[in-house]
């Protein structure tokens, strides 16, 4: 025998003469009276754990907390609304249109229309819905085209693509990943987001070092004016790259940790307006470099792309370069600079032993530099970028070397040796930053 689903209903009674006639006039009319709540409170969730066909409000005169109501269960959990009421005022007539009414019936209700009534509640209901699936379709594909143009601006700006060529760089990738072509333009716009926040906190923890060796390279009056040049504009650099972090990243997440950076830094930039000792500058610079190292760890956990480990890997190259540039400056003071040897895993150096964090140093670059030469993620620019940067560092470490024999005046080549290789290195690595940022593998991961 075939059963028929009986329409259901959530019944909100507070008119006092009608409220015992309703529920039975329902039931003869053949709806099935779920629930019966006398107060508007606790509607949303009625209707979420009943689910009815139909809510039914029965209430001479109802007030804004009814509308209020009302409306909310169209914003959480929609369905059908039809309210009988003794109120004409036009005002009140408003209010129900807003809150999502479907239909609002003045002077009570007949018996013999609950059907009807109820019926055309479903249907303005339903034709609400579809025009609002309608609308959310159109929005959805708007905000889609947007997504599109900008990824294809960003694939146009850093692969030197045209429009067209961006655009079926961009289509090509969403049928072989299965993905919509806004999808997938949305993932390239995040990509090249969070890419560029890789970068830039990697570049506070390169300028972390790198103020301090300009600092030192400037008090051993090594071309005092262009190296102090580099250190008021490594100062800049910093000030930017903070005030683009805090206004690009999602401070709820990373606020805690780009504070520490702030914190750092600030102290930092004192010790070196108000020239501090060495030891003082070198402690704040290690701080903002673990500060920058924690931002930048995190900022590449939440991309979770082998790509955005790869630059962050490259990016730190760059740090590298400028810290044991400015450890073979603090070791000028000390005896001799010893051949450098790979320290055992297990016994990392104290911040304070400067020939034991210069062979820390030395290794992990190295180290990096081979695995970087490997990988396959390698355009020519990046295969002669690491080239260079190969010898470059090759310069870096005779200058090194050829320091530590000689003394007074006689340091000067090297020292400008020392500068300039560093600087080299710097600029390499910032460049090959920039290729793998920029790089379709970044982009499109």
């Amino acid at each position: 025998m075939v059963q028929y689903r009986m329409t259901s209903a959530l019944l909100c009674l507070s008119r006092q003469l009608s409220a015992p006639q309703l529920q039975p006039d329902l039931a003869a009319a053949g709806v099935r009276v779920l629930l019966v709540q006398r107060e508007i409170t606790n509607l949303v969730q009625n209707v979420v754990i009943h689910a009815p066909d139909v809510v039914i409000v029965d209430n001479p005169s109802p007030n804004s907390h009814w509308f209020q109501a009302i409306h909310i269960l169209a914003q959480s959990a929609p369905c059908p609304v039809l309210m009988f009421t003794s109120d004409t005022d036009a005002g009140a007539i408003e209010l129900a249109t807003q809150s999502e009414v479907h239909v609002y019936v003045m002077n009570g209700y007949g018996a013999n229309r609950l059907r009807s009534l109820i019926y055309l509640a479903q249907v303005r209901f339903r034709h609400v819905q579809a025009q609002r699936k309608a609308f959310d379709e159109i929005a959805t594909r708007f905000e889609e085209r947007k997504d599109v143009d900008r990824a294809k601006g960003i694939l146009m700006q850093h692969q030197q693509l045209s429009d067209d060529d961006a655009f079926r760089v961009l289509r090509s990738q969403a049928m072989r990943s299965n993905q919509r072509l806004g999808q997938l333009s949305k993932q390239v716009i995040q990509s090249a987001h969070l890419a560029e926040a890789v970068n830039r906190a990697g570049q506070l923890r390169m300028l972390s070092q790198r103020v301090v060796k300009l600092h030192l390279l400037v008090r051993a009056d090594v071309q005092r004016a262009h190296h102090a040049q580099l250190l008021a504009q490594s100062i800049q650099w910093v000030d930017t790259n903070v005030a683009h972090l805090r206004s690009s990243l999602s401070l709820p997440t990373f606020g805690d940790l780009l504070d520490q950076v702030v914190t750092a830094w600030s102290l930092l930039k004192d010790a070196l307006t108000h020239h501090d000792g060495a030891t003082a500058m070198d402690a704040h610079a290690e701080a903002l470099l673990q500060g920058a190292e924690r931002l930048t760890a995190n900022l590449e956990s939440a991309g979770q792309t082998p790509p955005l480990h790869v630059l962050n890997l490259a990016g730190r190259q760059r740090m590298l370069s400028q810290r044991y540039a400015k450890g073979v400056l603090q070791s000028m003071d000390q005896p001799s600079l010893t051949p450098l040897t790979p320290l055992a895993p297990s016994a990392p150096p104290e911040p304070t032993d400067v020939l034991a964090v210069l062979q820390a140093t030395q290794q992990e670059f190295e180290a990096a530099l081979t695995y970087l030469n490997a990988l396959p993620l390698r355009s020519t620019a990046i295969q002669e970028g690491l080239r260079e940067a190969g010898i470059a560092w090759v310069h870096l470490v005779a200058a090194a070397r050829t320091l530590a024999p000689v003394q007074g005046r006689a340091r000067a080549p090297s020292l400008d040796a020392l500068a300039q290789s560093s600087e080299s290195l710097l600029q390499l690595f910032d460049a090959l930053a920039a290729h793998y940022e920029h790089s379709l593998d970044m982009l499109l991961s």
